[in-house]
């Protein structure tokens, strides 16, 4: 039997933790009631990102593999919902669209991950390839702005980026059209959300999230007790770069357009520090943090958009140096103990 030494932990398991989570999602369903539709828009563009962030917690914190690839996914799933949504029009077309564009982010990690896993790439150098792969889409979609470079009707358009895709959008009463945009895109988002975590938390708690994690501590003895490493590391990386996917169809569904510099060098970095930050040992640390930050990022942004980049700098080296962990884990760990201490402190008065 296998036995863990670090297996997967979250930040709560207990009742307190439950309740804590039921708040909070009540307080999310209930703010559009209270707040200005532009700030709700605002939060949702936040929300769209979170599910990045899960899929490197997922690849990097539980199972050991540092990706630079999640905008590499993002951006094959951002521009293939938008040739598709352009092609085949709205309605229920866009949902199909939506699922077929992570599908193909799927695939995508399907293939590279085979050739990196199966070609026994690891450690740093498994970075430096997804990274590569990373630029060198960044690099193709630059070049794109010929009218030469179309997909049926739709025209990739080069830095300028492609536009003209319907928001996600399904026929409603008295033919109507919901459409995926302000306070609907805010809940889809906050609904999808809910169901990704509680899945990774199922997944993780399960005995694959057991098998994964002995994989980051010592993959050699995992293989020696009967596992098929490379399998669950495959897995593991679909499942991660496929939710990369879903945050670049729902990026490219809100603003309607997508642009290589949302794949490019600064934007694959961004996923590292907000994971770093957070603590990457832990999906709800992941959450929180990187929502957080995505929230400080876009409002240092709107004054000075380089200090939102010194910024994110910093706490990515202040990370390393002073909380590896994450400064979200640190902050729960540290909150949890004093509530334990609490009760004792009281009856020892």
């Amino acid at each position: 039997m296998l036995r863990l030494v670090n297996g997967p932990q979250t930040v709560g398991n207990g009742p307190a933790f439950w309740i804590s989570f039921l708040v909070v999602l009540v307080g999310a369903l209930v703010y559009p009631l209270f707040a200005d539709a532009y700030d709700v828009g605002n939060f949702a563009y936040f929300l769209l990102w979170v599910f990045m962030a899960l899929g490197l917690c997922l690849m990097w914190g539980y199972c050991g593999m540092l990706s630079f690839g999640q905008t590499f996914f993002f951006g094959i799933a951002g521009y293939a919902y938008g040739v598709l949504a352009i092609n085949f029009g709205g309605g229920t077309m866009t949902l199909a669209a939506l699922v077929l564009a992570v599908l193909l982010a799927a695939l995508a990690a399907l293939v590279l991950g085979y050739f990196l896993i199966w070609g026994r790439v690891g450690g740093v150098f498994f970075g430096i390839v997804t990274l590569s792969a990373t630029l060198v889409l960044a690099f193709f979609l630059g070049q794109t702005a010929g009218p030469e470079w179309r997909i049926g009707e739709a025209r990739l358009n080069g830095f300028n980026g492609m536009k003209g895709m319907d928001p996600l959008n399904v026929p409603w009463f008295d033919d109507e059209t919901l459409y995926f945009e302000g306070s609907s895109l805010y809940y889809l988002a906050i609904g999808m959300i809910v169901l990704v975590y509680l899945g990774l938390r199922m997944l993780l708690n399960s005995r694959f999230g057991n098998v994964i994690v002995a994989i980051r501590e010592d993959p050699q003895r995992a293989e020696l007790l009967g596992y098929d490493v490379r399998k669950y590391q495959l897995v593991t990386f679909i499942i991660g770069s496929s939710l990369a996917g879903l945050s670049g169809v729902l990026y490219t569904s809100w603003g309607q357009f997508i642009t290589p510099s949302s794949v490019g060098l600064p934007a694959a970095a961004m996923p590292i520090v907000w994971v770093a930050f957070s603590g990457r040992g832990d999906i709800t640390a992941t959450m929180v943090g990187s929502f957080l930050i995505l929230v400080a990022f876009q409002t240092i942004t709107v004054h000075s958009q380089q200090a939102a980049l010194i910024l994110m700098g910093a706490m990515l080296l202040t990370t390393v140096m002073v909380a590896p962990q994450g400064f979200v884990i640190g902050v729960a760990r540290l909150v949890g103990r004093l509530f334990r201490r609490g009760p004792s402190a009281r009856a020892g008065d």
